[in-house]
Parts: structure tokens; C-alpha cells; sequence
């Protein structure tokens, strides 16, 4: 279809290695069943109670529920290229985040036997990067029991290196079986940090689940809590994926924080579905994260305090214009266009609006589309309005509730990046052909 205005696309432009193994897509609802997996699960659940660790089991139902995930967070390694040169730490923690959390939308299709690794078993492959650069990736099963896969990740030209060690131990939870996916990733800029060390980025991963294995739909979910953590620069990501309950939420959810370890501040805020669209929003800008000290103290009353945060606030804006000044940079909106840019298209009393909203609307759905892909309106930024829940808009601010984005903003894996210096969306295309892991 035709490009939507405010939207980047980034298919993946690379070859890899393993290009000549791509066969079947999957479906992101399909379920697999193969014809004896039923007796299999049977057999092996008769052994069990909940609660149970599986390793000593002889037959593993985490091994013919999951396609190897290894390196999930792998699926797009041409996000990581640009981000050692990056100046603001910040926004370089915040674009590896955006790296990590790229891949998940690639889901196992169901219940489906995979190739179970052999000790010693070795993997190799590489990718090759539009600007002709390489990324070299190794892989060995260096314990079988308890199983353990090491891997081995460089792009040298770019300055990135991934070392990880992934630790998969498996439960049994009644309806469900769980893989405790245990171990870490290093990811280091070698251009960064010190120079034996690099300036480094531990991440571990999520909790894979496959549900329904003795009644119900069979489906597979990722849960509990995952971290990005970088000692160098002192800020940390903590990301919640989180399971549907038995009567309420929904499949596929994730939440999160970013934070400055040394202060305490939330940075960013992370949500979404790790299948579909994750926002990361700066708290900082957002106006009323951003006065909120501010108002709370004018309600209480202490207008020493509101002084204090008002000028706070203030400051800050003043040591920016500062800093761009030194820099010889120009602030310029995010979400508006000036008019004098399309001088001749638009009509001659919009001129004289200084600005207008950088898109062109198209027809009603598309306008929907087009309004929430350039900046997030997200839960909880309803206002009250002249309903009868307004009324007691004091006692009780804002009844929150969740807009229905049914049929809206559909696209795999985008990720929207909302802070105050650049707006981009990130679309990941549902393919698994640069990371797909073949065994030698």
C-alpha cells in the first residue's frame, strides 16, 4: 500500500548467510500440533504436579512447544548500527532499548517439535549490511544437562559486540508448562567506556509460557520482567511483560520504566504490545508530567514549593537554549510544519497560521491512523469534559478509561520513540529471515 505520512519504514535490507533455508511464514494464530503430541504431553503430565521442574522429566514439553528463541532480541542487528555514535547517552540507552525490544513480535507458530540441540552442537552465521559491513554470529551448546546455549555476536566495523549465555529451565504449571529463560546478554560499544571494557549494557530476557496444554487454546506468551542495565552510564530499563489474567487484561501487554539509577528519575515510560505497537514516551516533556510538582503544590497551597518547581522548570529550559546556542543548533517543533515551507499549496489565510500540523489528512480511518502514528495519545490522557462523571472532577480527576484502537495502527513491531529532541516510528516487518537459527 501507499507510504502513510509521519511514518518511517525500515524493511530489512540485508543478506544473510542463511538466506537460502527461508521456506514457510507462519501466521502469528497459528497453532501447530503434530499427531503424537498429545499422547507425549499426556504421558509426561501424568509424572507431574505443579511446580515441578522438568529437567529431570525424559521428555521435555518446553522442547516441543518452543522454537529455539535464543536471540529473539537479535531479529534486527541493522537497529544497532548507527547507535555507538550516538553523543546523548540517553538516547543511545533509549535506542538500544528500542534494538532489544524489535524482535519479540517473532512468535513461535504453535505447538511444534523443534530440533533439540546436541552438546557441542555449533551454529554460525552473518549478515550483510546495506553499507557492506558485516555482523558475525557463533553459537555452541556448551551443557546439555542442565542445557545451556552460549552465543557469540560482532559487527567490528561498528563497534558492537554481544556476548550471552542463555540458561532455559522449564516448569510445570497445571494448564501450563514455563520456560525460566535464566542467563544474561553483554552488549558492548567498544568505541565507548573504557577501552578493555567498553561502555556496556546487560540484558537479560523474558519468561516464555505455553498455555492450554490440557484444555483450552493452546497459546504462548511471554511474562514477568526483563532488564536492560548499563553501569556505565547508570540507567536502567525494567520491562514487564505481562501474561493475561483468568478474567481480565489482555494477551501480548508490556509496561515498563527507563530511569536514572543515581536519582531515582523516571526517564521514559514503555507500553504497548510486544506483538504489535510499543510507545516510549519521555516523561519529561509531557505537560502534565512535566508541571506536575508544580500543580500539586499550587493545590496544597505551598506556593514557596510551586515557586521553587516553576523555576525549576524554567532553568532548565534556559540552560537548553543555552546549550543550542553553544552548538549552533535550531530548535524546531516536533509535531508542527512551518507554513512558509509549502508556500504556494497552502491557502493564503493558513500563512498567516505560522504553523500547521506536519501531515496531510486523508479520509477518516487514515486520519486516525495519521494522527496517532505522530505522536502517542495513550490511556489516561482523557479529559473531563461536560458529562456527569465531570461533576466531581475534583474529588475524583478524570475517570481514565482505555480508547478503543481496534483496526487502528495494526502494524507489527512498531515502536514509537515520543521525547523531546526527535520523533520516529519504527516499523519492524513480521520476518524472521536474518536471525532465523538453522542447526549444522
Amino acid at each position: 500500500g501507499p507510504e502513510k505520512t509521519g511514518v518511517l519504514r525500515r524493511p530489512s535490507g540485508n543478506r544473510s548467510s542463511i538466506d537460502e533455508f527461508k521456506s514457510e511464514c507462519f501466521d502469528d494464530e497459528t497453532t501447530v500440533v503434530e499427531p503424537d503430541q498429545g499422547n507425549v504431553l499426556t504421558h509426561i503430565i501424568s509424572q507431574l504436579r505443579p511446580g515441578a521442574d522438568l529437567s529431570r522429566v525424559g521428555k521435555d514439553p518446553l522442547r516441543y512447544m518452543f522454537i529455539d528463541g535464543t536471540s529473539s532480541f537479535m531479529a534486527h542487528p541493522e537497529f544497532l548500527l548507527p547507535v555507538p555514535q550516538i553523543e546523548d547517552p540517553v538516547q543511545r540507552f533509549v535506542s538500544v532499548v528500542k534494538f532489544y525490544l524489535s524482535g519479540w513480535h517473532i512468535k513461535p507458530p504453535g505447538v511444534k517439535k523443534p530440533l533439540n540441540p546436541i552438546l557441542g552442537e555449533t551454529f554460525t552465521c552473518y549478515w550483510q549490511f546495506p553499507d557492506n559491513t558485516k555482523g558475525y554470529y557463533i553459537s555452541e551448546q556448551t551443557s546439555h544437562h542442565p542445557p545451556k546455549s552460549s552465543y557469540f555476536y560482532m559487527a567490528p566495523e561498528h563497534h558492537i559486540r554481544i556476548d550471552g549465555c542463555l540458561k532455559p529451565r522449564s516448569k510445570f504449571l497445571g494448564n501450563s508448562v514455563a520456560s525460566m529463560m535464566e542467563g544474561i546478554a553483554i552488549l558492548r560499544f567498544l568505541n565507548r567506556g573504557d577501552n578493555g571494557k567498553g561502555e556496556r549494557y546487560i540484558v537479560t530476557q523474558p519468561n516464555m509460557y505455553a498455555r492450554g496444554i490440557l484444555f483450552g487454546k493452546m497459546k504462548y506468551e511471554l511474562g514477568d520482567h526483563s532488564y536492560v542495565r548499563c553501569p556505565e552510564l547508570g540507567i536502567s530499563a525494567d520491562i514487564e511483560f505481562k501474561t493475561k489474567g483468568y478474567f481480565s487484561g489482555a494477551y501480548n501487554m508490556i509496561g515498563g520504566t527507563i530511569k536514572n539509577d543515581i536519582s531515582g528519575e523516571i526517564l521514559y515510560e514503555i507500553t504497548g504490545l510486544w506483538s504489535g505497537e510499543m510507545t516510549i514516551k519521555d516523561t519529561k516533556r509531557e505537560s502534565q508530567k512535566l508541571w506536575h510538582k508544580t500543580v500539586q503544590a499550587v493545590k496544597e497551597c505551598n506556593h514557596e514549593v510551586a515557586t521553587d518547581e516553576k523555576t525549576k522548570v524554567e532553568d532548565m529550559q534556559r540552560d537548553e537554549a543555552a546549550k543550542r546556542v553553544e552548538n549552533g543548533e535550531v530548535w524546531s517543533p516536533r509535531l508542527f510544519r512551518p507554513t512558509k515551507e509549502n508556500a504556494g499549496v497552502c491557502e493564503e489565510i493558513e500563512d498567516q497560521l505560522d504553523w500547521i500540523l506536519n501531515a496531510c489528512m486523508q479520509v477518516l480511518m487514515e486520519q486516525i491512523e495519521q494522527i496517532l502514528a505522530i505522536t502517542p495519545i495513550l490511556p489516561g490522557q482523557e479529559t473531563c469534559s461536560n458529562s456527569p462523571r465531570a461533576e466531581n472532577c475534583d474529588e475524583n480527576p478524570c475517570s481514565f478509561t482505555t480508547p478503543d484502537y481496534s483496526g487502528i495502527s495494526k502494524q507489527i513491531g512498531k515502536i514509537i520513540l515520543d521525547d523531546s529532541s526527535h520523533h520516529s516510528d519504527l516499523f519492524v516487518e513480521p520476518q524472521t529471515s536474518d536471525t532465523k537459527v538453522n542447526k549444522t
